[in-house]
């Protein structure tokens, strides 16, 4: 197969991130969202926000591709729920065997170009991972807080959890971690998103 060849194999093969279908409901609740649309979302956030990352010189374009791949292997393993305790369990090694076929389609320079970008994601060391990371954790937030908490409320999420599952957005942003708590603190007063002992999350 000739290096096209493989190109447009690995572009027909991620159009089926457009059919893994999210928990998080669109902010105007009126369907579900899909990983196609939380990607393509994301790398925009990464765009109009990069100028608040901790490290003020990020690479906002190598963030954005982070953000436009990392999600490319659930069309094997599928989206784990950030909540799905069980379902973390065998995640990361899902997701590795994913990552091994879907980037292997390319040709090997660009195989291992994007395996390593999403490596870097995973890892977290790197500013643009980290921020990457950050916004990846952020966005969720805003879809439950402009659905009124559709997602923790239909899991039995709390305002516990969602604070200890989201207190890494600091490590890539200080001010989108200051507003993310203003946007839980605020759920919780709405009615939103209950206080109190973890529940247990629905898979």
């Amino acid at each position: 197969m000739d290096r096209l060849a493989q190109q447009i194999q690995f572009v027909v093969e991620i159009d089926k991130l457009k059919q893994v279908v999210r928990r998080a409901r669109l902010m105007d609740n009126s369907r579900y969202e899909n990983d196609a649309e939380h990607s393509w979302h994301q790398a925009a956030m990464a765009m109009v926000l990069a100028e608040h990352a901790n490290d003020a010189q990020v690479d906002r374009f190598r963030v954005m591709r982070m953000l436009v791949i990392h999600d490319l292997v659930e069309i094997d393993a599928g989206d784990t729920f950030a909540y799905d305790v069980t379902g973390h369990l065998d995640k990361a090694e899902r997701e590795r065997k994913a990552a091994d076929r879907l980037f292997g389609m390319l040709p090997s320079d660009q195989a291992q170009e994007l395996r390593g970008l999403w490596d870097e994601f995973e890892e977290r060391v790197t500013p643009e991972a980290r921020f990457a990371a950050a916004l990846d954790r952020f966005q969720p937030l805003l879809h439950n807080y402009h659905t009124q908490g559709h997602t923790w409320k239909k899991f039995g999420i709390t305002a516990e959890m969602v604070l200890s599952r989201n207190a890494s957005i600091a490590e890539g942003s200080e001010a989108l971690w200051a507003y993310a708590q203003r946007l839980i603190e605020e759920s919780v007063e709405k009615g939103y998103l209950p206080e109190g002992k973890p529940a247990a999350a629905g898979n």
